[in-house]
């Protein structure tokens, strides 16, 4: 059953980055909005899975926290997705959030069962002219920043490091799963705000990232939920 919860929804992301390895690449980000205790949501997890192998999409898990009340918690839920989740439904005046749900682009929402609506927007989303270029530098002692080349920007962005899992499997024991064992790629872990930025060149200094089993990538996103301008994939942490 596709679940709703009053009070906010939706919406996308934008994209656009250059990495180090290619600087003609581009990133489409889409992000789907989750939750083990949901019936309705391991065909989306799949979806994302078939996504998360194409080497243009930037595809991330973000398991939200308001059915941990059904009998199953949630061992991925953060209160911060579900935070953002409700950010872009106060941004595109939407009057409730649901999962699953797709967003791309920080802009266009789509509902985790349309499958074929969801390739559309992405498509699209690949078509629409860069915004924001950001790489990532090495720095002495091998700190990292993400160094951002001047853009006209119609407001400020936030420029986001996002830590993620490649992949976990889950025995649901409880809720509406119970007996299942599901997949889930590219799981959200954390959301840290870098810095806030106003469209001049810059290089902000990024956290240190220790060895772990994470990946990393940063988001460039015009600030209350808008559009994500730019994104790029870190290099794997050194061992």
């Amino acid at each position: 059953m596709l679940r709703t919860f009053r009070k906010l929804v939706f919406t996308g992301i934008l994209l656009s980055f250059i990495p180090l390895a290619d600087a003609a690449e581009r990133l489409t980000v889409v992000e789907l909005f989750t939750s083990q205790g949901c019936s309705s949501c391991p065909p989306a997890d799949g979806l994302l899975g078939d996504l998360a192998v194409r080497p243009e999409v930037l595809a991330l898990s973000e398991h939200i926290d308001y059915w941990d009340y059904l009998g199953w918690h949630d061992p991925f839920a953060l209160a911060d997705n579900t935070r953002r989740q409700r950010s872009y439904a106060r941004r595109l005046g939407q009057s409730y959030v649901y999962t699953p749900q797709f967003v791309v682009h920080g802009v266009v929402q789509s509902p985790g069962k349309d499958r074929l609506s969801l390739l559309h927007l992405i498509k699209e989303a690949e078509a629409q002219p860069a915004r924001v270029s950001v790489e990532i530098e090495t720095h002495d002692e091998g700190a990292l920043a993400a160094r951002l080349a001047a853009a006209a920007l119609p407001k400020p962005a936030d420029v986001w490091l996002v830590k993620f899992d490649p992949a976990h499997v889950t025995a649901i024991a409880n809720g509406e799963n119970e007996g299942r064992s599901i997949r889930n790629v590219n799981v959200v872990r954390a959301f840290t705000l870098i810095g806030r930025w106003s469209g001049e060149p810059a290089s902000l200094s990024l956290p240190k990232i220790y060895p772990s089993d994470s990946a990393y990538a940063v988001l460039v996103q015009e600030t209350d939920a808008g559009p994500i301008l730019g994104a790029t994939r870190l290099p794997a942490p050194m061992r």
